[in-house]
Parts: structure tokens; sequence; C-alpha cells
């Protein structure tokens, strides 16, 4: 940059090339939320704050050194401004200059070079690359900063600047230590000068700053300042997580179940999540899609992270706040970003044991889970093969000895009948008529359960579920086995050539609609039932197809 004028009253500087075109587009681009500008101002506030504590662990001689440590917002709808004030580290002339005056040129570049991809949301690259100040730009005719530093002796200036090519540094009188940023709104950005609007965002996005931010000179804090998730379980009652599922969820039914995090190593992250007791959003639900609130440092930085939990989990809800995150992580970066893997295998992980603790401790609660989440769980064991073997445990059924109560793979296995080899199921509509079911009756003499699959779900799931502890799963209805020779059984004996005319004639009657007509021995109190033919699509894949809408014509069974 260059000075223009020599006077010592006031000084102006140009704007680098590169910074003029930032600011340029910060000013002229379409964004989704110009909200995020309050954000990243009332987070450098904070960090200004914070570094002020820093410096006083090892130096009492600082300007103000007894002034209460906070933010300030004033609102002027008639003359359209907004102030923000804060009592941190502050800035001295040069700092204004430095930090102010310029930017980083790898932050430049970084930011020109992700504004090039068309479908790059502005709002979520601001911070990323350290130009989170400038995003007040977005909403301003003109910014004006006057800070005084923490150091004694140490003169206060003002620069301000219209987001043109340059900047005006100048003295000032500001006598308290700290920051001022008086923000001057665009017609296009009235609504910033308003208090109920602020407290909208600053809810949203800055509720959990470590330090108190007041609406118009001490009237009213507005956020919270003590996040919930980065106290002690011990110390929280129920009655506190369900107050703050509420507010997180504006949904008033106690969740089924909540999870509470706070651990050091390998990353230092703290988070409450729960368990709805429906997947669905309800009409008053502030939640519009799928995802965890995450935090770095107390501070908002994605609404809905999708990357912190397999797919398969996408019905819990809550909060997770690391201090490992970068403030200026983009949606862009987090897929990949080292923190939020490790962050997601924790997280999993815990989400899993819990719901194991849940299943041994407490199988009522548990089964309460399992009849609103199955679904969830089966789509698991379908589509991912990293949590496969964690989620074969928490599957339950009905089966033909229980049919009105649920069973674990494990409960079955441990139950198998002597000479039983195969764990069997039997796909259906409706429970009540799959147990009645002619393909069951040869289970039924041989008294082997057999897993009752009514679920829509179940036939994804059993795309890759096949075998269990070694033990194979097997399609009831497919499976070939022999009746128990005890003696009770009247055969009627027929000779080949009647048997023949008889299997002529159904064969005669029924045409073309089944492919052969067999005798069988499986049989016990029904006089027949179709079966596959040998070869054909399995019966799992043809309600898969069903229910996928893809065309299909089954081939044409066999009765037995």
């Amino acid at each position: 940059m260059n000075a223009k004028g020599k006077s010592e009253a006031s000084q102006t500087f140009t704007f680098k090339a590169k910074t003029q075109k930032l600011l340029d587009i910060l000013i002229h681009s379409l964004y989704k939320e110009p909200e995020v500008f309050l954000r990243e101002l009332l987070s450098n506030a904070a960090d200004a704050i914070t570094r002020l504590n820093f410096e006083v662990l090892t130096n009492r001689e600082v300007h103000d050194p007894d002034v209460e440590l906070g933010i300030w917002i004033i609102t002027n709808p008639e003359k359209n401004t907004l102030t923000i004030r804060d009592t941190g580290i502050g800035m001295t002339k040069e700092e204004l200059i430095q930090e102010l005056g310029t930017i980083a040129h790898s932050g430049v570049e970084g930011f020109l070079e992700a504004n090039k991809d068309p479908n790059s949301n502005l709002s979520n690259l601001i911070g990323q690359f350290g130009v989170g100040f400038y995003s007040a730009f977005m909403v301003a005719d003109a910014v004006q900063v006057t800070s005084r530093s923490y150091q004694i002796n140490e003169p206060a200036h003002t620069w301000s600047s219209r987001g043109s090519e340059s900047f005006t540094i100048e003295p000032s009188d500001k006598l308290e230590r700290g920051t001022v940023v008086i923000i001057t709104l665009n017609k296009d950005s009235s609504e910033f000068s308003h208090e109920y609007r602020l407290q909208e965002i600053i809810k949203k996005h800055s509720d959990y700053i470590p330090y108190p931010i007041y609406l118009e000179d001490n009237k009213e804090q507005v956020n919270q300042q003590t996040a919930i998730w980065r106290r002690q379980p011990r110390d929280i009652k129920e009655d506190q997580y369900h107050d703050f599922y509420k507010q997180l969820t504006l949904n008033v039914d106690k969740p089924l179940d909540h999870i509470h995090m706070a651990i050091d190593a390998p990353v230092q992250m703290y988070a409450i999540l729960y368990i709805p007791k429906s997947p669905e959003r309800h009409i008053f639900s502030r939640r519009k899609q799928d995802g965890l609130k995450l935090y770095a440092r107390k501070i908002l930085i994605q609404e809905y992270t999708q990357d912190l939990l397999p797919t398969f989990f996408r019905f819990i809800q809550g909060v997770v706040d690391s201090e490992d995150i970068p403030l200026n992580i983009s949606r862009e970066s987090i897929q990949s970003n080292r923190i939020i893997l490790q962050l997601k295998k924790i997280i999993t992980s815990k989400v899993i044991d819990t719901l194991k603790q849940l299943a041994e401790e407490k199988p009522d609660e548990y089964i309460a889970f399992w009849e609103i989440y199955a679904g969830f769980i089966k789509e698991g064991i379908a589509v991912d093969l990293d949590y496969y073997e964690s989620l074969l445990p928490f599957l339950r059924f009905r089966s033909l000895s229980t049919p009105n109560e649920w069973i674990s793979l494990a409960s079955y296995a441990e139950n198998m009948k002597e000479g039983q080899d195969k764990i069997y199921y039997i796909l259906g509509g409706e429970k009540d008529s799959v147990v009645h079911s002619p393909h069951l009756e040869i289970f039924k003499q041989r008294d082997y359960d057999v897993l009752l699959l009514v679920d829509p779900m179940d036939s994804f799931m059993l795309l890759r579920l096949n075998r269990y502890q070694e033990i194979d799963l097997a399609n009831a209805s497919l499976e070939d086995i022999s009746p128990v020779e005890n003696g009770k059984t009247e055969k009627m004996e027929i000779a080949e050539d009647e048997l023949q005319k008889i299997l002529g004639w159904f064969k005669e009657q029924l045409g073309e609609r089944v492919s052969e007509v067999r005798t069988t021995e499986r049989l016990t109190e029904s006089p027949a039932r179709l079966i596959n033919k040998e070869g054909a699509v399995t019966p799992e894949m043809q309600r898969v197809y069903h229910y996928l809408n893809r065309d299909f014509r089954p081939r044409k069974k066999s009765l037995k």
C-alpha cells in the first residue's frame, strides 16, 4: 500500500490490487447469509479478549486492567448504524494498518480461487482465508474501526473505509482500551439495525461465546455464555438436558436418550447428542436438514454437519465442539479434514457403545428405540461395510416361535436345534399371514425357528447379510428339508400312472401360470405350495426390484 497524505492528523492508504478485487466480490456478489458478518465480528471481539487474558497472565502493565471484559452492541435504526464494542487487547496504529489494511497474500489467493467455483457459497468461505473482518462490507456503505491498545501510552486511532480503493488512518480521542466497530449499513441491510434481528443471529451463531454480549449498553445480556456441553456430565441434571434439547429442537417431547461426551485425547472435544422420539421433523422444528451443529471453540461454524456420523445415524441431533478445529474451516474442506475424521470415529464409536449398553442393561428401552429406528440400522447393514459387524448385535426380529416378541441373532443361534446348521428366515408382507405360510410346515414339524421378515428394508439388508458367526442364513421357502419320520404320518400309496394323471390334470388346469407340477413330502397340512424354479431371481431380489419400481418379469413358479 502507498500513503497518499502526509498529514499527522490523517493518512490515506491504497489497498493492494488483489485486496480491492476481494472487497469488490464481497460488496457486489450474491450471497445467501449476509448475517455471518456479525458472527465474524463477534468472533474477532472474543479473540481480542482471549488474547488480553493471555497477556495479563504475565503482564500487569496494561491499560485499564480492571475494566469489565465483554462485548457491547448498540443499534441506531434512525441513522442505520450498528456499533460493536469490545474491551479486548486493542490495536496500535501500526496494527490497524497491518491487520485491517492488508490481507495475507495466501488468504487473498485462496479466497479468490475458491470463489471461482460456481457452486461455492460465499457465506461459507467467509473466515476461511483470514477475510472475516471484511465480511462487514457485505452489509456496509462504510466501516469505521477505532481502537486503543492494551499497551500503556499507546494512543488510539481510527481506521475507516468505504470498501473501495483506499482506507484512512487518523488519531482518536478514545480513552478506554479495546475496539469499536461502527458500520453504516447499506440500504438493503437495515434489518441489522434492529435488536430483535441481532438477537436471532447471536442465538444462532454466537450464543456460547465465553464472554458476555450485551445489547444497548449493559441493558441485556444476549448470549447464554456457558455452553452446557462443556460442563461435566455429573454437574448437569436431567431436566437441564431436556431444556437444552427443547431449545435446540423446539421439540417439547423428551428424547429417547442422550449422550454427553467430554474428552481430552486424542482430540479435545465436547458433545451432547440426542435420540429423538421420532426421526420425523415436526412442524415447528428448527432443523431444516440432517446433521449436527459444529462449533469451534464455542463459535458455530456449520449449522448442519453431515460428516460427523455415518448416514444411517442421521436421525441423531445435537452439538459437537472442539478446540482442535480451525475456526476458518470451510464446508468444502470438512469432509477431508483429519480432525473431523477423528471426531467421526470417536462419536460413532460412542453412539454404538451407548446403544449396546442400552440393549444389554435396559432391553425394554432398547426395544422402544428399535421399533422406531430399525430401518436405519438395517440400512447401515446394507450400505456401510465399515460398521457392518458393529451393527449386527443391534438387529431384532419376530420369529415363528416368538411372533410377539423381539429376538436377536445371538438369541436365535443360541437356541438352534440339534442338527440345525442354518438360520432360517421367510419374507412376507404381514407377520400374521406369513406365520401360516405352507413353506413353514416342515420347520414347524422339526421345531426349527424361522425369522419373520416383513419390513421392506429386510430385502435390502439381506443383500449383504448372509452369515452370522459362521452360520449361513437361508430362505425357508427355498430350502429342501426332508420331513421327520415319526410313524404318525400316514402316506397315501398311489400308483405311478395314477399319480402322473393327477399331475397332468393340474398342469392342464393351470396352463401357463406355472412352469411345472411336482410332488413333495414337505407339506403336512396344506395341499400345495408355489416355489421359485431353480436359477430364478431370489425372492430377496424380486422384492428389491418391486420396492425400487424396477421393471421385472418374474419367472413362472413350480407347484409342489
